[in-house]
């Protein structure tokens, strides 16, 4: 059964560099590894005029798969639903652990990166209504000891942080 787990972060706090280490050491573990990148706007992976830029939108298909060597590449029309359960679930349930960059306000398991020099603190608040969703808070600098029931403290300067981090992700990860 597939999990999922979201990574989030201020902005430039280092939220794909952590998920991508994150999504690669699960794969060395042996785990089949799929990710959601959230966006705020639309993606743009297809360049007006080409043959699958018009199958898609002067053709009006529902979906469309650009097929190549090695890589295959899925437009897809469907309601705006930024919902990371829904999105795991209809694309990628045959995952081991989906790893969601972003979705903040989801109500998912979520690891926070947090680094000095992009913001004023944390997102983390131990009295807020959904501080038992953080599995981890992984920093650069961290002054506060660990709250009672909060998250897991580590720090980049830890030796071992990616190994733990990956550890915590799997055993913590939401049930799909």
């Amino acid at each position: 059964m597939a999990r999922i787990i979201t990574v989030i972060g201020r902005k430039n706090a280092g939220k794909t560099t952590l998920t991508v280490a994150l999504s690669a050491e699960l794969v060395r573990r042996g785990k089949r590894v799929m990710t959601i990148k959230h966006g705020h706007h639309p993606a743009e992976v297809d360049k007006e005029g080409t043959d699958s830029w018009r199958h898609f939108n002067e053709g009006r298909a529902e979906r469309t798969i650009i097929a190549g060597p090695a890589i295959r590449v899925l437009f897809d029309r469907a309601a705006d639903d930024y919902d990371p359960l829904s999105l795991a679930r209809h694309y990628l349930d045959d995952a081991d652990i989906v790893i969601a960059e972003g979705y903040r306000a989801a109500p998912l398991p979520k690891i926070e990166v947090f680094r000095k020099g992009t913001g004023t603190g944390p997102i983390y608040d131990p009295a807020g209504a959904n501080a038992r969703e953080w599995v981890a808070l992984v920093t650069d600098e961290w002054h506060h000891p660990p709250v009672s029931g909060g998250p897991v403290i580590l720090r980049f300067s830890d030796t071992i942080w990616l190994h733990t981090l990956a550890s915590l992700a799997w055993e913590r990860a939401l049930l799909l």
